[in-house]
């Protein structure tokens, strides 16, 4: 497991040199077939980990948010980009993803932050870091002052969490700061208590890395009504939190959550 978290370290730094070169200039913003966006460096990432791993991992697959190869039971899934549209508009918010899922278990994960130069880690059973340093969730209650909470929605998700934040945001402070996945960074670092998320088609690209990051500084990771998932296919959208509010927010959820479309 070691051997693969270096291999994900060190397509995480190149990842991040890539954001960075795009950054100030044209990134090729385009639209894919669901109106989202993707940049040159979201291809050329995807490119780039495709390459290195049927290079020094054969037997592989990857399941790439913008391109896949191969099919394997170590499925190395990736976000280039996350928080493609602020980073199109020049907002240092996006971040790279990468984890190494083994039968469906998300069992090394890697974020990169290539703004503040942070990158979180984690190899299962074996605790969670930002650099060399060890991470741990908070201990915040909802309703504890200090609590801040992230959420995601676009209007074709295919739920609707919108009333279950509100009922939510009466206890927490509630803000989308424009990637799920730093978000949930925020959490394995005790910054944030809670992040919720939509997403299914594909959206286990968004989750993988962080379901052993966040997990491994003692937090939870369940999908929105609180069941394991595998991360080697689509998602039934994801609760990511210290652990502490986790249970909570699954019965609000269940009571609020409009049916999916």
């Amino acid at each position: 497991m070691n051997e693969y978290l270096s291999f994900a370290k060190k397509i995480a730094i190149v990842a991040g040199n890539i954001m960075r070169k795009y950054f100030k200039e044209d990134n090729g913003e385009d639209y894919k077939f669901d109106n989202t966006i993707v940049t040159k460096a979201d291809k050329e990432i995807n490119d780039y980990l495709i390459e290195e791993v049927k290079n020094n991992f054969p037997t592989h697959s990857v399941d790439g948010e913008e391109k896949q190869f191969g099919k394997s039971k170590y499925v190395w899934v990736c976000d280039p980009v996350d928080g493609t549209a602020m980073y199109a508009r020049h907002i240092p918010i996006a971040v790279f993803s990468l984890a190494l899922v083994i039968d469906g278990v998300s069992t090394v994960g890697v974020i990169y932050d290539p703004w503040t130069d942070n990158l979180f880690s984690a190899i299962k059973g074996c605790g969670a870091f930002r650099n060399d340093n060890k991470i741990n969730v908070n201990n915040f209650n909802l309703e504890d002052k200090k609590s801040v909470s992230n959420f995601d929605m676009w209007p074709n998700a295919d739920y609707n969490i919108y009333n279950a934040i509100k009922e939510l945001g009466k206890k927490t402070y509630f803000v989308s700061i424009g990637s799920v996945i730093r978000g949930c960074c925020c959490v394995a670092n005790g910054d944030f208590n809670l992040a919720i998320f939509p997403g299914t088609t594909h959206k286990n690209c968004d989750i993988a890395a962080a379901k052993v990051i966040v997990e491994e500084a003692g937090g939870m990771v369940t999908d929105l009504f609180g069941n394991e998932q595998s991360y080697d296919k689509s998602i039934n959208g994801a609760i990511i939190s210290n652990k502490v509010v986790h249970n909570q927010v699954v019965e609000t959820i269940k009571q609020l959550l409009d049916n999916k479309k």
